[in-house]
């Protein structure tokens, strides 16, 4: 497959979507900014975000939503790739916040679910209802302890927010199925991919017993080796394309098969793919170790999200 180099000197770049016009919007987390790139690689800011903006997604009033991690320290490898090296020293929590397309105002929606703070917002979707689901990593203590992570529904009036699923290892890129009826949920250190049973807008099917093989959600991978998964978006025909780090690339878990198939690009840590384009093949993949975005023609087409700009 070609890869076309769009732009580099982003500084880690995420959650790219593709808009109506061929630009792509995307988020530094290094940088701290909602950022939009052209067609022909022009880059420009739209909006400073501060701490870790970590996913976007369009909402139904045409605004970006950004999950913001809360930052994080920066670390430059011997071989020229930036890396995280966990929270900032300036670090005080997660949040949910709302950039005005329009005018680049930016508004903080939620920090807390009842009572408890926000502690890596990391990436979000969409439903047709117009509320979203989010997925909290966790952090990872000074000694390295890891706190588990969470996945929340709210809606974007910020009116309401609730837990849908505790005790998850890392929870990462999340996605609906075209149906809705399947949520699915990378886990980075586990390299599996969760598929949870939606009974409505911000219910998932109860889990089960944790010592019953037969359990209510099924799961893909893990992957072999020492591989982590990312952020995802899924095609059309319901497939599901993960970034992956450590084996750079995009990772193709097929649910109805178990199939899984891997597409390497040149950076490590490739984080996250949209698709736009006429015929939904125009794919853009974010290679954040080395700060690069590139473009391809997918050779399937891909999902269209719920809401666009």
């Amino acid at each position: 497959m070609h890869f076309d180099l769009v732009a580099e000197g982003l500084q880690f770049p995420e959650g790219p979507v593709a808009l109506s016009d061929a630009s792509v919007l995307l988020v530094e987390i290094r940088r701290q900014t909602l950022t939009r790139v052209t067609a022909d690689g022009r880059v420009s800011i739209v909006a400073e975000l501060g701490g870790g903006p970590n996913g976007l997604a369009i909402g139904p009033d045409g605004a970006a939503y950004v999950a913001n991690n809360g930052g994080a320290e920066w670390h430059e490898r011997p071989d020229g790739l930036i890396v995280s090296v966990g929270p900032g020293a300036d670090y005080s929590g997660g949040s949910i916040q709302r950039v005005d397309l329009g005018s680049g105002e930016v508004s903080t929606i939620y920090t807390a679910c009842e009572g408890r703070l926000l502690r890596g917002p990391n990436d979000l979707v969409f439903d047709g209802s117009g509320g979203f689901w989010f997925t909290d990593s966790g952090k990872k203590g000074a000694r390295g302890q890891l706190e588990l992570g969470q996945i929340f529904y709210a809606r974007p009036d910020g009116s309401t927010i609730s837990r849908a699923r505790e005790g998850m290892i890392v929870p990462n890129g999340i996605g609906l199925s075209s149906d809705e009826r399947s949520l699915y949920v990378a886990e980075t250190l586990t390299s599996r991919l969760w598929a949870f049973n939606v009974l409505s807008p911000g219910v998932l099917a109860p889990p089960g017993d944790n010592w019953s093989p037969e359990r209510r959600e099924k799961i893909l991978g893990p992957l072999s080796g020492y591989q982590l998964l990312d952020s995802l978006a899924l095609e059309a025909d319901g497939k599901i394309c993960v970034g992956t780090l450590v084996n750079g690339g995009i990772t193709i878990f097929d649910p109805d098969s178990d199939e899984i198939e891997h597409i390497p690009l040149p950076d490590p840590l490739v984080t996250n793919i949209c698709f736009g384009g006429s015929d939904m093949r125009d794919a853009w993949i974010t290679a954040a170790g080395t700060g690069r975005l590139y473009r391809c023609r997918w050779p399937r087409p891909g999902q269209k999200l719920r809401f666009g700009a």
